[in-house]
């Protein structure tokens, strides 16, 4: 479990395909030296498992699903990424319940500057915006942020200097693709609403037989 408070940046070194997947080659902070191979790390909002680590290079595999379904095929050596270590049983919780589970890959569609700030649209994937809702939260590329605004398949976040200078969120253009996922509470919630309506239905169904 993470909370979407981006610990650090780490930098691309290699993406290698494979017969399976890939596997990624990540330059990670000193701070992060005391990884080990099993534990796990949120990269751009992924949660992956070390496999190894040498002379400060992470190394991860990528499942054909992570790379269908997140923008981690697309790295290219240098590119930046977000780093986050599980949220520990002390940790202080500073953001909202991320799974690192993504959801699918948005599009940034407007980059606007506001004051020191920046208003950020994002076009969400096909079935999302039905979870996000306004003053809600949504991560993006692994990023815990209060949805500002809502319109059709497009939400929009109001991102501080802060979050611009320690994420890569600070570097994305329109055009840039990002991971979402979603508010896990939202997802829990629809689905529980969906099995109420199914319920009924199915009594009522019965009531008309009889």
């Amino acid at each position: 479990m993470f909370t979407g408070i981006v610990e650090a940046m780490g930098e691309v070194v290699a993406v290698e395909t494979q017969p399976d997947g890939a596997r990624l080659h990540l330059r990670v902070p000193r701070e992060f030296s005391d990884l080990a191979p099993g534990q796990s790390l949120a990269v751009n909002g992924v949660c992956l498992t070390v496999v190894a680590l040498e002379d400060g290079v992470a190394l991860f595999d990528l499942a054909a699903e992570t790379l269908r379904r997140t923008t981690l095929g697309r790295l290219h050596p240098g590119a930046g990424v977000n780093l986050e270590r599980p949220l520990s049983a002390a940790g202080r919780f500073g953001g909202h319940f991320v799974q690192g589970h993504v959801d699918g890959v948005g599009t940034v569609t407007r980059v606007t500057p506001e004051g020191d700030g920046v208003w950020m649209e994002v076009n969400l994937p096909p079935g999302l915006a039905r979870y996000v809702a306004e003053k809600g939260s949504v991560a993006l590329d692994g990023v815990s942020l209060t949805v500002a605004a809502v319109q059709d398949s497009r939400c929009a976040v109001a991102l501080i200097p802060h979050t611009l200078a320690v994420t890569t969120l600070g570097r994305r253009d329109p055009g840039d693709p990002v991971n979402v996922e979603v508010d896990i509470l939202a997802k829990y919630l629809a689905r529980l609403l969906e099995g109420e309506r199914g319920t009924a239905g199915d009594i009522n169904e019965g009531e008309e037989k009889r």
